[in-house]
């Protein structure tokens, strides 16, 4: 008869775990989880790319529905475990169900920690935690456009880029004098912050929030020193508190989390904890790769497969945000007893820092080129010596010639049990089984098997290396990734053959090419329509059908069917008969939103769809362009026109701008 085995937490380190244990001994356990959220389990690392809307919802889910049922496991999705009976080792959930065990496992995770400031309760204020946060951050944007971060780290950071891809005026605030302290040291931190400002980011160091300004929502954050910002949101992104209240209640020892041994068993007989909100050897860690190493061993034990136990983990970062690439590990500030090897490249935003200690190098600091960051982290945890030879470490083989390591380097230096997707806790060991035993001979279906280079992609090379190590160049199925799931070609190869064989439709294209979908998608035609243009200027007839909807419609449809029209105003300046068309237009029709944009624009929204062609004839103003692919807006101060510290006339040049540019169609 099998035995019960209860997870309350149906998170990433969870989840991780409950694979590793069906590997092992599929067939020990009954296997029940419980989780909170009404969600299967997710990759929480990917929350900041939906909200940078790189990818959608359902991108980030790690294990369907299907998966719980394929394995046989019960899920209690939207339920949370409040009571734990140790003796009579039943767990019972807010909603009456009670669930008996005979192993438990507390993965309960983490809590956002929110200041306790006065104004917390108001509404806008939010952590940035979970997919129910994401949601409100992206409705929000939609209404807002002021937001605020407190907490210049990791999460912080991910969290302001995600509020600025959604149009919004992004400030972050930080007490500390430079960003991820945690993972950066100055000079890195400072690069950063330069690149990101670049990109629109405000910052607001060395500041003390005081309170939370507005009546019932927020409208601002005030500081010690007496000074304040405006805010339509907040996002508190201060830390991280391991979840522990159901582990204290029930009488298991509790310190910052909940205390484990070497083997991830807690102070009572029968219970084990594993993630965020266990604590081993006075340490709780927040990153996933730990978590995954710590679910690995918790899988043998429960399996009843020897092992060593958890010894500990060597942390790295990898903070991948818009273009930016930052890696550190290990112990990188400059303490009394360390010596480093820096190369900063001003040029090319690149900066590479490597410290040791009686030799050992023992942290590294990457910025703008972070390719070896796997092979300086397995140096690292190996804690071997290089005195005399530290540049090697941070140049590879030929210390001092510039010339870093090859992949072939990396992968060959790699132990089996290093961590080659972070995001999914795989290893080299993994992706070495599903290429040996299971046949995998493509980056797809390393993918497909593994999850590997799944998430953010930044592994993807490693694994391709991992894969040439492993079966040599001849055996590598060379796939290629297509424009869209219609076809395999890829854009290169569809521009030139448009070339080639004079393609003038998008329909001539994809019968010649043969797509798999003759109809193409969402994704494939409009892309097709801009090569088409590119190519043939002057005789391509731009198709309509083919353009998305908001550029077809020259409005943007909202999420109740109605629609938003922007009328342009060239370079933010308008007339007062502009002004009166546009509000008689709202009151004629009924508008039930008129809105100032972040370019400088009104925005009508709520246009029923019948309305626009007349909306279109009164406003008597170009409307299309604001939406899609188009140059949409030229924002302008107001320049010497008007300011008594203008140099130059930013306005007329802002409007002489958006005219030239105003038809422009950016690439697919």
């Amino acid at each position: 008869m099998k035995k019960k085995l209860v997870m309350i937490g149906n998170g990433m380190a969870g989840v991780s775990f409950v694979e590793q244990l069906l590997k092992l001994n599929p067939n020990r356990y009954d296997i029940t989880i419980i989780g909170a959220e009404p969600h299967p389990n997710y990759n929480r690392i990917m929350l900041s790319s939906v909200l940078a809307g790189d990818v959608d919802m359902q991108d980030i889910v790690l294990n369907d529905w299907d998966w719980y049922r394929d394995n046989q496991i019960v899920l209690h999705a939207g339920q949370t475990a409040t009571k734990i009976d140790t003796a009579g080792k039943i767990v019972t959930t807010d909603k009456g169900l009670s669930v008996p065990y005979d192993e438990l496992v507390l993965a309960t995770g983490s809590l956002p920690f929110m200041l306790p400031l006065p104004g917390a309760d108001k509404e806008g204020v939010i952590a940035f935690r979970d997919i129910k946060d994401c949601e409100t951050m992206i409705e929000t944007a939609k209404s807002y456009k002021k937001a605020v971060v407190i907490g210049g780290g990791l999460l912080g950071i991910e969290a302001a880029r995600g509020l600025l891809n959604l149009n919004m005026d992004v400030s972050v605030v930080h007490i500390f004098h430079y960003l991820m302290e945690r993972q950066l040291d100055f000079t890195a931190a400072r690069m950063l912050q330069d690149e990101l400002e670049r990109q629109g980011m405000k910052f607001l160091l060395e500041k003390n929030s005081d309170s939370i300004l507005g009546k019932n929502r927020v409208t601002g954050l005030k500081f010690k020193d007496g000074s304040q910002v405006d805010a339509d949101l907040i996002v508190m992104a201060v830390g991280i508190k391991p979840n522990v209240q159901i582990a204290k209640d029930s009488g298991i020892e509790v310190n910052r989390g909940i205390v484990v041994d070497d083997y991830l068993q807690t102070s009572v007989p029968n219970v084990y904890s594993v993630g965020e909100c266990a604590e081993h050897r006075g340490i709780a860690y927040g990153l996933v790769a730990p978590l995954y190493e710590q679910g690995a061993i918790l899988a043998k034990r429960l399996a009843g497969v020897e092992s060593d136990g958890y010894q500990g983990s060597v942390v790295s970062t990898k903070l991948k945000v818009s273009g930016v690439n930052v890696f550190s590990a290990g112990r990188f500030t400059d303490e009394p007893g360390t010596k480093a090897v820096r190369v900063q490249d001003d040029l090319d935003g690149v900066y590479k820092k490597v410290v040791f200690q009686d030799g050992k190098p023992i942290g590294a600091v990457l910025f703008g080129d972070t390719t070896d960051g796997s092979r300086l982290f397995s140096v690292i945890r190996s804690g071997e010596s290089f005195a005399g030879r530290e540049k090697e470490v941070l140049f590879g083989p030929g210390g001092g010639s510039g010339k870093p390591a090859s992949t072939a380097d990396l992968v060959a230096a790699m132990s089996g049990d290093e961590i080659v997707c972070g995001c999914n806790g795989i290893t080299k060991d993994t992706i070495m089984e599903a290429i040996t035993e299971k046949g995998c001979v493509s980056i797809g279906e390393i993918k497909a098997c593994t999850k590997a280079s799944g998430s953010c992609g930044g592994c993807k090379p490693l694994v391709e290396g991992i894969l040439l190590s492993a079966l040599g160049a001849d055996n590598v199925a060379v796939v290629k990734e297509g424009i869209c799931g219609c076809t395999e070609h890829t854009r290169d190869e569809v521009v030139e053959a448009i070339k080639r064989m004079r393609l003038a439709t998008t329909k001539e294209v994809m019968h010649v090419m043969e797509w798999k979908n003759p109809e193409g998608c969402s994704k494939c035609r409009p892309a097709l329509n801009y090569y088409l243009g590119m190519v043939w200027p002057e005789e391509h007839e731009d198709e309509m059908e083919s353009r998305f909807v908001n550029e077809r419609n020259h409005a943007n449809i909202q999420k109740d069917g109605t629609f938003s029209v922007v009328p342009r105003i060239y370079g933010g300046v308008t007339t007062p008969e502009d002004l009166k068309r546009i509000a008689e237009v709202a009151e004629r029709y009924e508008v039930p939103l008129v809105k100032i944009t972040g370019g400088q624009r009104i925005d009508l929204l709520g246009v029923k769809k019948e309305d626009l062609p007349n909306v279109w004839k009164e406003l008597d103003m170009p409307s299309g362009y604001a939406y899609g692919k188009s140059l949409r807006t030229v924002k302008t101060c107001v320049g010497s026109t008007f300011c008594r510290f203008g140099t130059q006339d930013s306005i007329q040049m802002g409007i002489e701008m958006e005219k030239k540019f105003e038809r422009l169609a950016t690439p697919h």
